[in-house]
């Protein structure tokens, strides 16, 4: 008889473990585990899937658009502390599309790439809009002035080419223009030079433009300068800006 009980105490003590004492113990613990585990792995999957979905499309932005830069000048500059000297570097650099948008900016850093990265960063920022004729140059002439600065700018004829300066001529390379007679005045800081450019590019506005601002017709204001109507319409007709 001992022998029969201790034979059916044998499989019904580990149905008895596995319903009486593990199973709660398996409910509340792995359980537990399980759920939390799979929730936060769940919410840390989302979540790095949005992040990179929002960085995926600012890199595809970015690409996107095709920028010309331009690094117009380095310099570099040193403080004196308690220990020696620190070295660091200042960068200008010009942005600009090709298609009459162009902008500047500079960034100082303790590394030339550093530097020049955050001056490209400032100068997209800073990017503003001039009206080509033509998208090869000017519309008209104009001066700008900034500081010591003074520089004046030329509307030319094609195959002119690109008549400026080292600073100046950054600006136009990165706004699309072809041809241009630029002279500068006053001062050779790039600083100020590449200012006073964007003063006089600032100025610039197209004969569309200045219809709209006066409640006219292109053609009307092309007519003033002599030209036929025949003639100042088709001019009329093939400015695009």
């Amino acid at each position: 008889m001992a022998d029969e009980n201790e034979i059916q105490a044998q499989p019904g003590a580990p149905a008895a473990v596995e319903g009486g004492e593990n199973a709660p113990t398996e409910g509340r613990g792995p359980g537990r585990g399980r759920g939390r585990g799979g929730d936060r792995n769940r919410g840390e999957r989302g979540g790095r899937g949005r992040r990179d979905d929002r960085r995926g499309g600012n890199r595809d932005e970015d690409q996107g658009e095709e920028l010309i830069e331009k690094l117009v000048h380095i310099n570099r500059v040193s403080k004196t502390v308690k220990g020696g000297k620190r070295f660091g570097f200042a960068a200008l650099v010009v942005v600009g599309d090709g298609k009459g948008r162009a902008g500047f900016g500079h960034g100082k850093a303790r590394e030339v790439p550093e530097a020049i990265s955050k001056a490209t960063a400032s100068a997209k920022k800073a990017m503003v809009r001039v009206p080509l004729k033509e998208g090869r140059t000017l519309h008209h002439d104009g001066l700008g002035h900034f500081g010591a600065g003074k520089v004046t700018v030329r509307s030319a004829p094609a195959g002119t080419g690109i008549i400026a300066g080292g600073p100046m001529r950054a600006v136009f390379e990165s706004l699309g223009v072809a041809d241009v007679v630029t002279k500068s005045n006053g001062t050779s800081n790039p600083y100020n030079m590449i200012r006073a450019t964007f003063s006089a590019l600032g100025e610039q506005t197209s004969p569309k433009s200045v219809a709209q601002r006066r409640g006219k017709k292109v053609a009307d204001l092309l007519r003033r300068g002599g030209a036929s109507a025949e003639v100042a319409q088709a001019d009329a007709e093939a400015i695009v800006e």
